[in-house]
């Protein structure tokens, strides 16, 4: 009996060998990413030291900005892409999700599951290609009618504005929001900032990219946190007599909630680092402003990394890599307050009873 005891107590083979090798996968994760943080900080330097004009003289597609104007201008970007990604994306993830889990039929949902887990293995070079050729043209009518709706609002809260004899006279408009349009051009409420220009290769149909590459991310996710729901709560939410909506919301929903952000968040780490599908569909511009139907206007980090490191040398390429440690020191906020953020909800939410 105690040599059973003795055997019991004592961790085997196999445990100690599955914690040594836990824990060097471990800290070869931290040390790679800080092997990355340090590549990127000390292949930088010459970037963040470089004054304006030094980078005006080397970098020609900086167009004439300093490295944060430019890098500003590019986050921007990168971050209005992904939120109008996110805007899209969540409500149908969560709907698809609710409809695979509570409402489809087992196959039904079985065959939905797999077909949205094959989505999101789906290259972005291939979803870059379909949005180019095939859904920019139907995108085009749309635009135009979301510009024909939006146009006269916006004209009618902020004023019009045109060229006499060179110079821009504004007229009309609502007082506050007119002075905050004629003299802020990052104002999202402006005369022309629903003003659709064909082609529709636009910030907003890089955010209608994002949002479909992202969608099964979070699809994907948000089902097996629904799914993984306490059976009795949810008989018991019915047997109070609750229709099945009505269980949804009450039992469903606050005990996932905790998994929706995960997931949201996993899918915006995902929209911030896209290159190449936006590469192909923006017509890039590098201005901070909300004019989602223009081309030309925006552009992302990843996107400008991709498209002018290729031809970079010295100073431009060090400039590049600055940029990129902009991204990765953003995208490392991100998952750190998505952490928080998670944390804060399972606390107050079901998926820790």
């Amino acid at each position: 009996m105690s040599e059973k005891l003795n055997l019991i107590g004592k961790p085997s083979k196999g445990d100690t060998a599955y914690k040594w090798i836990a824990t060097i996968a471990a800290i070869t994760i931290l040390l790679l990413l800080a092997g990355v943080a340090i590549f990127l900080a000390m292949s930088s330097q010459n970037a963040f030291l470089s004054s304006a004009q030094t980078i005006e003289s080397q970098v020609s597609f900086a167009r004439g900005m300093g490295f944060w104007g430019f890098t500003g201008a590019a986050l921007f970007g990168t971050v209005l892409a992904s939120l109008i990604a996110l805007v899209i994306a969540v409500p149908f993830a969560v709907g698809i999700a609710l409809f695979i889990s509570h409402y489809a039929p087992k196959r039904v949902g079985t065959v939905s599951g797999y077909v949205i887990d094959l989505l999101a293995a789906i290259p972005s070079v291939v979803f870059g290609l379909w949005g180019m050729w095939s859904l920019e043209p139907l995108m085009r009518p749309i635009f135009a009618g979301i510009s024909s709706i939006l146009t006269p609002i916006f004209e009618f809260l902020a004023g019009t504005k045109e060229l006499v004899n060179g110079e821009t006279v504004w007229s009309g408009g609502l007082p506050g929001l007119r002075y905050m349009a004629e003299h802020f051009a990052w104002w999202p409420i402006q005369p022309d900032a629903a003003a659709f220009t064909p082609p529709a290769r636009n910030i907003l149909m890089g955010g209608i990219i994002l949002a479909i590459m992202i969608l099964p991310i979070i699809t994907s996710l948000t089902r097996e946190v629904f799914l993984k729901t306490p059976r009795l709560q949810e008989e018991a939410a019915i047997g109070l007599g609750a229709t099945r909506w009505e269980m949804i919301r009450m039992v469903v929903l606050p005990h996932g909630r905790s998994g929706i952000v995960s997931a949201t968040m996993l899918g915006l780490g995902r929209a911030l680092g896209e290159t190449m599908a936006l590469l192909m569909v923006l017509s890039p511009g590098l201005q901070i402003n909300f004019n989602l139907l223009k081309p030309g206007q925006h552009s992302t980090i990843a996107s400008q990394i991709a498209l002018r490191f290729p031809e970079a040398s010295g100073l431009s390429a060090d400039f590049l890599v600055a940029t990129g440690l902009v991204l990765f020191v953003v995208t490392f906020a991100v998952n750190f307050v998505a952490r928080a953020i998670v944390a804060r909800y399972s606390e107050f939410s079901g998926a820790n009873a």
